[in-house]
């Protein structure tokens, strides 16, 4: 089984706003070097979830975490996502399977890694 990784932020029509997205992107690469890595976005920017996922799918990923880049389950996690990724399961059949993560900022080592940020500024 070849596992994968698609990140999933939101998109904006400024290309600086993705720069920390980059990053996390780069950062990954270099610490997993061998695992399949695609970085998508719902709106303004490229790739797409479909384009991401099809990265994925032809390197050879089995099974694939979706892991959204925001900070908590809003409207676009809570009702675009799992559109999104019925129609990803629609395209790839039982080829893929698709697992669906907690938003970036609703996990644990986030939000004690924003505390300490916030709290930085107090030093």
């Amino acid at each position: 089984m070849t596992e994968g990784l698609l990140l999933f932020a939101h998109g904006a029509r400024d290309p600086a706003w993705a720069r920390p997205f980059e990053i996390v992107t780069e950062c990954l690469r270099a610490a997993r070097p061998d695992t399949p890595l695609a970085m998508a976005f719902l709106e303004f920017m490229s790739p797409d979830m479909d384009e991401a996922a099809a990265q994925l799918a032809a390197a050879g990923c089995t099974r694939v975490h979706v892991l959204p880049l925001f900070l908590g389950t809003g409207g676009h996690v809570r009702r675009d996502v799992p559109v999104l990724l019925d129609r990803l399961r629609e395209q790839h059949g039982d080829a893929i399977e698709w697992l669906l993560h907690a938003p970036l900022g609703e996990q644990e080592a986030v939000l004690q890694a924003i505390s300490l940020a916030c709290l930085a500024v107090l030093e």
